[in-house]
C-alpha cells in the first residue's frame, strides 16, 4: 500500500523538525570559528583556544591548540592537580621528633602557618603548648629562594615572596600608617630594619627594601592616611627563628640533624581551603610552597624540581604535548603549555575530584569570586564559568570550565601571548566569546 501524499509530507516535516532540534542542540564549530576570524583583537597577537565537550569527550573547536604558550598563573592548575594526587585532606605543618626534654621539628614548606588569610594554628598551638625545649632543624630546603626564570627586579612586589622551608605569615611584611600618621610594619619584629632615607625620593610615598637585606627605606615625606604596601622580606634561618620566638613567646634553637624515618607529622589547614586560597586570588606564595609540601610527603625532602619531574612522569605522561614546567606559580616565563594539554589537565582534575560543585567552589567564579569576579556577569545570579586566569606583561589567559544554558559541560583554554594593547581589551574579548558560547549552546 502506497503512502498518501499527506502522509509523506507529514513524515518529511517530522524528520526536519527532529533534525532541526538535534542541530540546534549541537555546538556549531563554524559559528565559533567566525567569532575568532572576525575579531580584530584576537587577530593582532598570538591566540590559542581549545573547547572540549566533557560529556561526549570530543574537542569542539581548536585554534593553535597544539602550539606552546606562556601560561603565567595557569601553571597553578598543574600544581593543583599534583597536590590532589599526593596530599591528603590536610596540609602537613611540620615533622617532629621528641627526644628526652627536647622537641626537634623540620619544615615541610607549609604555606598556611599563620598565613594572612588561612591563619592555620594547629602547628602553632602544638609548639606553643609543648613543655619541651624547641629545636628547629634547618637546611632541609637546599634550592634557591627564587624559582627558575623569575624576574629579580620584582623582588619588592608582594606577589614574589621568597621560597623557604618554614614560611611564616606569607613571608611578606605589611607596611601601613597608624592612627598618629606614623609608618608601621608587621611583623613588629621587623621594625628595627625600617629607616628613613632623605636621598630616596619616589614620585609618591613608597617603601623600598634593599635587595640583599631586610633594610626597608621610606622617603622623608608625610605618610598617607590610607597607606598600605606589602613587601616580601629577605628570608633566612635567623629571621625564621626570631619570628618564631616572637610569636611563640619562648626560645627556639637551631640544630642540624637528619630527620628520622619515624618522625611524626602535625597537620595544619584543610587542603581544600588552601587550594581555594591559591586558585581564587592566584596566590603565588601558596603555589610555590605547596610544591615543597608535596616533595616533603613524597620524598622526605624539599625539592620542587623533583616533584615536577615526578608529576610529569607519573601523572601527566598522557597529555597531548609534553609540558615545559619549571615552577609552582607561573611567575617564570620558562613555563610553556599548549591549550589542548591544559584542557586535558582540566579533565584529569575533574575526574580526580569527582565532584563538580566542590571543584567549582575552589576556582575563580565569573561574577562571584576570585580573579574573574568583575570580568563576567552571572546568568540571573548564577555563575556559568569557573576559570583560572594567568597574567604577565603582554600575556593574559583563562582556562577552566563552562556550563551552557542547555547544560553542556565544557572545558576550555583561551590563551593570549605577545599582545601590546591593554590587558583589559584581551579580557573583555575572552568574556565576549565565552559568554556567547554559554548563551547559544
Amino acid at each position: 500500500m502506497r503512502p498518501t501524499t499527506a502522509r509523506i509530507v507529514l513524515i518529511a516535516c517530522f524528520s526536519l523538525l527532529v533534525c532541526s532540534c538535534a542541530y540546534r542542540g549541537t555546538i556549531r564549530k563554524r559559528k565559533i570559528e567566525k567569532l575568532f576570524k572576525q575579531s580584530a583583537i584576537s587577530n593582532d597577537h598570538f591566540t590559542g583556544f581549545a573547547l572540549y565537550d566533557m560529556d561526549t569527550k570530543k574537542m569542539i573547536y581548536e585554534l593553535n591548540d597544539d602550539k606552546y604558550f606562556t601560561p603565567a598563573s595557569n601553571t597553578k592548575l598543574f600544581t593543583f592537580y599534583t597536590c590532589l594526587r599526593i596530599l591528603g585532606d590536610s596540609i602537613p605543618a611540620f615533622r617532629y621528633s621528641e627526644r628526652g626534654d627536647s622537641l626537634i621539628f623540620w619544615g615541610t614548606g607549609d604555606p598556611s602557618f599563620l598565613q594572612t588569610g588561612l591563619r592555620a594554628i594547629n602547628g602553632y598551638n602544638f609548639l606553643k603548648n609543648s613543655n619541651k625545649k624547641l629545636f628547629f632543624s634547618s637546611g632541609f630546603y637546599k634550592n634557591d629562594f627564587y624559582g627558575s626564570g623569575w624576574a629579580w627586579d620584582d623582588y619588592n612586589d608582594y606577589y614574589q615572596a621568597e621560597i623557604t622551608e618554614f614560611p611564616i605569615e606569607d613571608n611578606v611584611a605589611v607596611l601601613s600608617s597608624d592612627k598618629t600618621g606614623r609608618l608601621q610594619i608587621s611583623p613588629a619584629g621587623l621594625s628595627i630594619y625600617l629607616k628613613c632615607d632623605s636621598n630616596y625620593k619616589p614620585a609618591s610615598f613608597k617603601v623600598r627594601r634593599d635587595f640583599l637585606s631586610n633594610t626597608f627605606v621610606y622617603p622623608a615625606m608625610p605618610v598617607p592616611a590610607d597607606f598600605h604596601q606589602e613587601i616580601p622580606w629577605k628570608t633566612s634561618t635567623d629571621l625564621t627563628i626570631s619570628l618564631l620566638q616572637d610569636t611563640l613567646k619562648k626560645p627556639v634553637y637551631e640544630v642540624h640533624v637528619p630527620m628520622p624515618e619515624n618522625a611524626k607529622t602535625i597537620c595544619d589547614a584543610n587542603a581544600d581551603t588552601v587550594y581555594r586560597h591559591m586558585l581564587q586570588p592566584s596566590d603565588n606564595f601558596i603555589a610555590e610552597q605547596l610544591l615543597l609540601v608535596c616533595s616533603s610527603v613524597k620524598f622526605n625532602a624539599l625539592n620542587a624540581d623533583s616533584v615536577i619531574r615526578y608529576s610529569k612522569e607519573h601523572y601527566l605522561n598522557d597529555l597531548p604535548d609534553v609540558p615545559q614546567w619549571v615552577d609552582g606559580s607561573g611567575l617564570s616565563r620558562f613555563n610553556l603549555f599548549t591549550p589542548r594539554s591544559i584542557v586535558a589537565l582540566l579533565c584529569k582534575i575533574s575526574d580526580q575530584m569527582k565532584n563538580d560543585s566542590l571543584l567549582h567552589s575552589l576556582m575563580p567564579a565569573g561574577g562571584v569570586a576570585g580573579t574573574i569576579r568583575k570580568a563576567y556577569q552571572t546568568d540571573n545570579g548564577v555563575p556559568f564559568v569557573w576559570a583560572k586566569t594567568g597574567s604577565l606583561s603582554n600575556n593574559h589567559n583563562q582556562s577552566g570550565y563552562l556550563i551552557t544554558r542547555k547544560g553542556k559541560r565544557l572545558a576550555f583554554s583561551f590563551m593570549n601571548n605577545n599582545f601590546t594593547r591593554p590587558s583589559r581589551d584581551i579580557r573583555e574579548e575572552m568574556v565576549r566569546v565565552m559568554t556567547y558560547i554559554h548563551e547559544n549552546y
